[in-house]
């Protein structure tokens, strides 16, 4: 018993497939960015920072 896939079904799967993969890289890096520190970290000395 052999069942064929359509290439309708095909492209389909792999869009889902795909959209899957780029939700879940999406979600990702917005866990890493949230982990990372709004701000910097204040300066001891007390001095302004320089800036450009």
């Amino acid at each position: 018993m052999t069942s064929k896939i359509s290439g309708k079904a095909i492209a389909a799967g792999a869009a889902i497939g795909s959209a899957a993969i780029a939700a879940a890289l999406l979600y990702a890096n917005k866990r890493k960015e949230r982990k990372t520190p709004d701000q910097l970290p204040s300066i001891p000395s007390g001095e302004p920072p320089e800036t450009d």
